[in-house]
Formats: structure tokens, sequence, C-alpha cells
């Protein structure tokens, strides 16, 4: 089972429990239905794979039409698909498949303010770990949809070291090659300092985060760091901040909001 499935019948199991009472009391087995999708702001638009899943979880037949992809940029209102099929699958799959469409395209509209933010300073925006538990791929395709780049899916793909990895071997250095020894991975270590930059750069790390520093302190550590190693700023950032965070010439600024504070854009299913 892929992650769509995944999550999608995990999302029809919660909301469905052992039956839909109301549908299927008030409509008709056979009945046959058409609904359209309306965005009803402005925004960018993701989820829709996800949204088709839903329904044809519950009718394999269902016709589902896009007339938009995920990233497009639309103006409410907008209807960005329609579905033809049995009436109960409609009404039944129709809270799952808005919560997925106005979550994603939520996340990858806020997304595209901050990419927006930063145009022609040359920083990247990226994502974290701080996801809906079980929809981290899905808020992280969003986030690319948005314009932003991922950071790591999980803690196998990439390294980290942030400051309780420090705290429990001692130093920046002994961490470093512990984490060497054990993986060829690129090697990040979090910063909460200027010291803490000089001594990564000593032991070579390939990056550097530099965590909830100064607009000053950013700045010396990019003059420090002397292009010698990736630089990600991190904490706190918000749409007022970010721009000057982006001047001071790091590479990456990761936002934490990107996913755990996006608002849902508002989205409706209507019948026709």
């Amino acid at each position: 089972m892929d992650t769509i499935e995944r999550v999608v019948h995990a999302a029809l199991a919660e909301d469905i429990g052992a039956g839909d009472v109301t549908t299927e009391a008030t409509v008709g087995a056979d009945a046959i239905g058409t609904a359209a999708l309306v965005v009803k702001e402005p925004g960018v638009v993701c989820g829709l794979r996800v949204v088709e899943a839903t329904f044809r979880a519950l009718d394999p037949e269902i016709r589902f039409e896009a007339f938009d992809s995920d990233g497009d940029v639309v103006e409410p209102p907008a209807i960005v698909a329609r579905v033809v099929g049995s009436e109960r699958a409609i009404l039944t799959g129709e809270r799952v498949a808005l919560n997925f469409l106005g979550r994603l395209s939520g996340i990858a509209t806020l997304t595209r303010s901050y990419v927006d933010a930063v145009v022609g300073t040359g920083a990247s925006v990226l994502d974290t770990r701080k996801t809906t538990p079980g929809m981290r791929a899905l808020e992280k395709h969003a986030v690319v949809c948005g314009g932003g780049r991922n950071h790591r899916f999980g803690l196998d793909d990439a390294v980290l070291v942030k400051d309780n990895h420090i705290r429990a071997t001692g130093s920046i250095r002994a961490a470093v090659e512990l984490v060497r020894e054990a993986t060829n991975l690129p090697v990040e270590v979090e910063c909460e300092a200027l010291d803490d930059v000089r001594e990564a750069l000593d032991v070579g790390v390939d990056a550097i985060l530099l965590d909830n520093m100064t607009l000053a302190q950013l700045r010396d550590a990019v003059a420090l760091n002397a292009g010698r190693a990736r630089l990600e700023a991190s904490g706190g950032v918000t749409l007022d901040t970010i721009r000057a965070i982006a001047e001071t010439g790091v590479d990456e600024i990761s936002v934490g909001a990107l996913t755990h504070s996006a608002r849902s854009l508002d989205v409706s299913l209507e019948l026709t």
C-alpha cells in the first residue's frame, strides 16, 4: 500500500466508523451524483491526487476530472475538480477529501508566501520534521508545490547533530567523529554561537544550522564560514523576518511554520 492509500484508508476509517448513518438513510444505494470541488480563496492548489484516491476508495468506478494540477495558483471561485459516481460515496467521502485538499493547499499557499518573500536573495526556503504524524510525505509534497524545498524526510536519510547530541557526547568534534564512523552521509551540525561555528568548521562539516541567531550573528557566521559549509538559518522565522534573514547571506532558511502553523484553505464540495 502506497502512502496516499495508507493515509486515505486511515482517514476514512476514522471518519466513517461503522457507517455513514445520515447518508445511508437519505440517499439511495443506486443514486448517481455529480459534485464540484471549489477553492473559495486565492491560493496554491495541492492534494488533488489524494482527493481522487479518497473517492475511489469508496467507489472504484467513480470518475474524477481535475481542472488544475498541484502547484497551480487559483483565484476564487475556482472549480478545481469534478467527481461523478455513487452519490453515497461522494457524500461519505466529502469531509475527508476536503480536509486533505484544504490542509495541503494551505501548506502550499503559506510556503509560496515565504518563497516570494526571499526572491532575489539566493536563499532557499526549507521545511522541517514538524509535520502531522502520518502525513509527512503529503505535507512535504505540499511544500514543494509551494516552491519550497524538503529538508530531511526522517532520521535515516540525513545527519543533523543537534544540541542534545552534542551534550550527550561532550563536544561537536566528538559527535561528528562518532557520526563519521557510522555513516558516509553528509554531516550537518546545529550551532548556537560563533564559537560553535568555529568548532564545526574546524572538523570540516558539510553544513551548519545557525539556531536562533540574531541578524548580526548570522552575518558574522557567514563571514567566518567564507563559503566552506552550507549555512542554514533556523528558529522562530516569520514572514516579517525572513527577508532580513535571507539578506545576511545564508544559503537556506528552515521554517517549521510551513507545516505546523499553516491555515487550511477554504474549500467546499457542491453537488450539482
